[in-house]
């Protein structure tokens, strides 16, 4: 009887009001949440009703019609034939860098796409970072970065001894090369992604007339998103957080993570927030929270979109998604201690809290 009585003092005393407390707290993130649902939702369908686009809140032109003119007095002098040497000084030194491993479905396409991006082709560097370890895959892969070399493309293949750090690993190597210095961006794509052609014209000049700028993250379009009900469910997910999230963030002038592909970098950006690090399985986010940290900006171009893939296995999918919750998390705790030291910590927790959620 005495036990009885203990055992219902303790629930009363103790597990009735854990019970409780936790209740009332996740109400009150569910409010949270349902309340930046509504905040982003408004000023996402705001700005699609007044026409506040990227191009209207930072200064964008085209390259080409802001180079140094040949002679004459008419502005069609200007023009500057995007692959011709006339002029191709105008056009800032890009580096396109593709990091792959044992991509043997997709490698074709994705050196393809990069290779037919326009730009002067004395102006682009084009990085296939390759960590494969299948030896049939790495000669593939060699062979097509080769074939465009032998093109007048200015492709280098790049290997590694060992794949310590992974992808961030690999990026970070690929920026310690020789002709990197010549640089001043850097355009991203994972194996699976293809940009269109005119990918870079509609980016860099952002990065070119806004010096505030590190980041330019565009969307990404799902080629197969009607494969399975899987991938029908990712775009949906994933259309919200690109739609909402993303380009809510980047008009408010607010912080929004780095996707790890489809995006444009600002080298300087990336070498004053420490380059890549290797702590944690998200390294763009990790990258990105750095890079903020230190009052750098960020845009959103929702109307730039790179094909891509979803994953249509259910175990795809979940390793993507493990690596999705649990990277953040683990980038939060790593990072914690530097909140407090700068004026938008307050803003970056908030925001690495909201990614937190969404994955």
């Amino acid at each position: 009887a005495q036990c009885a009585w203990a055992g219902q003092q303790a629930r009363a005393l103790l597990v009735v009001p854990t019970v409780r407390l936790l209740v009332l707290l996740s109400l009150a993130m569910t409010v949270m949440i349902l309340l930046e649902k509504l905040f982003v939702a408004a000023v996402c369908y705001a700005a699609k009703a007044f026409g506040h686009r990227p191009e209207s809140r930072y200064r964008w032109r085209p390259i080409a019609a802001s180079a140094c003119k040949a002679g004459g007095g008419d502005e069609e002098d200007g023009i500057v034939i995007v692959g011709s040497s006339s002029g191709s000084a105008a056009f800032p030194v890009v580096l396109v860098q593709i990091p792959m491993y044992n991509e043997r479905e997709v490698y074709k396409v994705s050196i393809g796409a990069a290779c037919a991006l326009e730009w002067p082709s004395d102006r682009m560097v084009i990085q296939v970072l390759d960590d494969s370890t299948d030896p049939v895959v790495k000669d593939l892969v060699k062979i097509e970065c080769q074939r465009w070399k032998s093109k007048g493309v200015n492709i280098r293949y790049e290997v590694r001894e060992n794949r310590k750090g992974y992808k961030a690993g690999a990026l970070k190597q690929g920026l310690m090369r020789d002709y990197v210095r010549e640089c001043e961006f850097i355009a991203m794509f994972d194996a699976d992604f293809q940009p269109e052609s005119d990918f870079l014209l509609r980016t860099v000049p952002f990065l070119v007339h806004n010096p505030d700028i590190a980041l330019v993250q565009t969307r990404w379009k799902f080629v197969n998103s009607d494969e399975c009900l899987l991938t029908r469910f990712q775009e949906m997910s994933l259309d919200y957080h690109f739609k909402f999230e993303q380009e809510a963030g980047s008009i408010v002038y607010s912080f929004f993570g780095f996707n790890g592909t489809a995006g444009v970098w600002r080298i300087s950006a990336i070498n004053d927030a420490g380059g890549w690090n290797d702590r944690t399985t998200v390294e763009d986010m990790d990258l990105a929270v750095r890079t903020a940290l230190l009052g750098w900006k960020f845009v959103y171009v929702g109307d730039v979109k790179v094909r891509s893939e979803l994953p249509s296995t259910f175990k795809a999918y979940r390793f993507q998604q493990h690596r999705w919750s649990c990277g953040p998390a683990n980038l939060f705790k790593k990072i914690k201690c530097h909140f407090g030291a700068n004026s938008t910590c307050c803003t970056t927790s908030s925001s690495l809290g909201r990614l937190l959620l969404i994955h």
